[in-house]
């Protein structure tokens, strides 16, 4: 496990030996992450533990350590983009080594046959993003691990959960990254949901292709799970009520995934 005995422009940490962003130091985390945008959405997650053993909030981060099923789990709110996504997985992994990342996020769909409210599990990431660029080249791929995905979606058919499996992009940003057309800021390119449609692609979102890359690098293994919350070709998006259920089956597939891997 990496240890510093001070803190340095490299590696900031604070007096007690906490990552400067994520709050957490050796000993808080458990080998198990679960990673999720929405801070409000970790506590959902933590609600599902039988035991807490601790929580940190530091800005936008919430990390809650817990035991689910007898497994040692964690759940991180990383808030959105990449650009948190980096941090959280960097510091993250400041705390112990091989850790097994899953990211339970939403996106939007790029396919017809995919619903509101249904799962897709990622395979791979098109890095639209360009946070990834500054630590591999522009070929680099970002591809999830094979048992985590194959866990994934063993666990959407054992909860029986409509899924989907494919590569998902991931956007630097939700407006003109995304192509919407929000009054007064349109976007440069006009269909970039349609252009990546046509190629297969299944999904759009912000952060799988960062988290795929930083788990490769950093030797740690990482798959991606998300509720469809738009849909892309016919200009839809979910009410809250079907946000809520489809965010439930999620979060309940992703749990199943770390039973099903351990």
């Amino acid at each position: 496990m990496p240890k510093r005995s001070k803190s340095s422009a490299d590696s900031p940490v604070t007096a007690a030996g906490r990552q400067y962003h994520v709050g957490v130091r050796p000993g808080d985390v458990a080998p198990r992450v679960m990673l999720v945008g929405d801070p409000a959405r970790a506590e959902r997650v933590a609600r599902r533990f039988q035991k807490r053993r601790g929580e940190w909030r530091n800005r936008e981060y919430v990390t809650i350590t817990g035991v689910y099923k007898g497994l040692d789990i964690t759940v991180t709110g990383t808030g959105i983009g990449p650009d948190n996504m980096e941090i959280a997985v960097v510091e993250l992994s400041q705390t112990r080594k091989e850790l097994t990342f899953i990211r339970v996020g939403s996106c939007g769909a790029l396919q017809d046959d995919i619903k509101l409210g249904d799962l897709v599990v990622s395979t791979a990431a098109v890095r639209l993003e360009n946070t990834s660029s500054f630590f591999v080249p522009d070929g680099f791929p970002a591809v999830a691990d094979f048992d985590v995905t194959r866990a994934l979606i063993d666990a959407c058919r054992a909860t029986q959960a409509r899924h989907h499996v494919g590569i998902t992009a991931s956007a630097p940003g939700f407006y003109g990254a995304q192509s919407r057309h929000a009054p007064g800021f349109l976007p440069r390119f006009k269909d970039l949901p349609g252009d990546l449609g046509k190629l297969g692609v299944k999904n759009l979102e912000m952060e799988v292709s960062a988290l795929f890359t930083l788990a490769t690098i950093g030797r740690h293994r990482a798959g991606a799970l998300c509720a469809v919350y738009a849909q892309r070709p016919r200009n839809q998006f979910a009410d809250a009520t079907l946000k809520t259920a489809a965010e439930a089956r999620a979060i309940e597939a992703g749990l199943k995934a770390f039973e099903i891997l351990a």
